[in-house]
């Protein structure tokens, strides 16, 4: 027993002393100092510039001159132009539809028959009343009185009803013959058929709609501009009306391909629309239907959604950044000479959907940071690449 005691008394000894051996032996760690982590930054560099504003705003595209052809007298159509079908061009003066015209041309005869037989009847008593005036003188003489002729005596009210009678005839010729050039109706102005509502054979009476048109020497374009934008564009009524208003470029897809047109502001609407703030600027466009165009391009519909430009004034001294860069704060972030992140409050002149225009809170060539985290703290410690504009290129329309 005794023996079984000392044996397990020199194991464990022997096991502590190789633990401590062992524990003498190892070597002590190395210390390494390991630097807080940086970021990887876009930037672009503030630059300032003179930018033309340019507003976009959409539409759709309107005649500016649109009719309903209503006939004005009652009859058959015997007659329609090749023209006078939905999409048929037309030009001023084209004969569009002739409605049956024998009566009228009867009406006119007989009118023509009434006008003659006035002047027969004007001319008998413009005869009637010489001779009354030359009886009525050869009694004063015989009779040597100096009484006055009556207005009866000299046929005078004779001669005055039959003159009265004589523009009456004309008038009812002048109508007769009015309504025969009206069984003719021609074309107002050079134009194309929207939707045709009559057709030969068929009988009209006056006011009877026949066709639905509008004028393709000009097309307008209603555009929404929010109250905001007002201050950009030069809308003084004056050079709208001389026709120096904006320029407007309007663009489609049309085809799968992207086509422009150029034209200008021509009027506004004069009010605000009270539920929406915004003010109707009117855009006219030339030939939209390239009718007269020297060069062919693609035409300009009626009834096209487009997307417009409008050229506008020009902002001087300002920086352009990208909108994305710019905190619902108001604040964007710069990158210190310590290359640290760090807030600033800006002042913006116009923002739209992809850039903003800083007026004040910038110095020229200060680091924007153009990709911000989520919630950045002050002092972040940051590595950058620096781009053009935060676009991968030069900045549109910066002077």
């Amino acid at each position: 027993m005794l023996t079984k005691t000392i044996l397990s008394i020199t194991i464990v000894c022997v096991s502590l002393a190789a633990a401590v051996w062992m524990y003498n032996q190892k070597s002590p760690p190395q210390t390494v100092e390991t630097s807080p982590p940086t970021m990887f930054v876009d930037v672009m560099r503030a630059q300032i510039a003179n930018v033309k504003i340019t507003v976009s705003v959409q539409g759709s595209v309107t005649p500016r001159t649109e009719t309903t052809l209503i006939s004005e007298v009652a009859g058959m159509i015997t007659e329609v132009s090749p023209a006078f079908v939905a999409g048929g061009f037309f030009n001023k003066g084209d004969v569009l539809v002739r409605i049956d015209d024998r009566n009228y041309r009867a009406e006119v005869k007989r009118a023509q028959a009434s006008v003659i037989s006035a002047e027969t009847m004007v001319t008998r008593e413009a005869g009637l009343a010489d001779y009354a005036k030359e009886d009525w003188e050869r009694a004063q003489s015989v009779l040597k009185s100096s009484r006055a002729a009556s207005d009866l005596a000299l046929r005078k009210p004779q001669l005055t009803e039959a003159l009265a009678n004589l523009e009456f005839a004309r008038a009812e010729l002048e109508k007769r013959e009015g309504d025969l050039d009206r069984t003719t109706i021609r074309a107002p102005y050079n134009g194309l058929v929207r939707e045709k509502r009559a057709d030969i054979g068929q009988f009209v009476n006056g006011g009877t709609p026949l066709a639905a048109t509008f004028a393709v020497d000009v097309a307008e374009i209603r555009l929404p501009l929010p109250d905001r934008e007002l201050p950009f564009l030069n809308l003084d009524e004056r050079e709208l009306v001389s026709g120096n208003g904006p320029n407007v470029t309007l663009s489609a897809n049309i085809g799968g391909e992207r086509y422009t047109w150029e034209g200008r502001i021509v009027r506004t609407e004069g009010v605000l629309d009270e539920r929406s703030r915004v003010l109707y600027l009117v855009a006219q466009i030339e030939d939209p239907y390239n009718q007269h165009s020297a060069n062919w391009q693609q035409p300009l519909r009626i009834g096209t959604f487009v997307e417009a430009s409008i050229a506008g004034q020009q902002l001087k001294d300002v920086i352009r950044v990208p909108r994305s860069a710019l905190k619902r704060d108001g604040k964007l972030w710069v990158v210190t000479a310590n290359d640290t992140l760090l807030p600033v409050s800006v002042e913006v002149a116009r923002a739209d959907e992809k850039f903003v225009l800083i007026k004040s809170g910038l110095e020229p060539g200060q680091l924007i940071s153009l990709t911000v985290p989520e919630n950045p703290l002050p002092g972040t410690a940051v590595r950058y690449q620096e781009t053009v504009d935060g676009t991968g290129g030069l900045s549109v329309g910066s002077n």
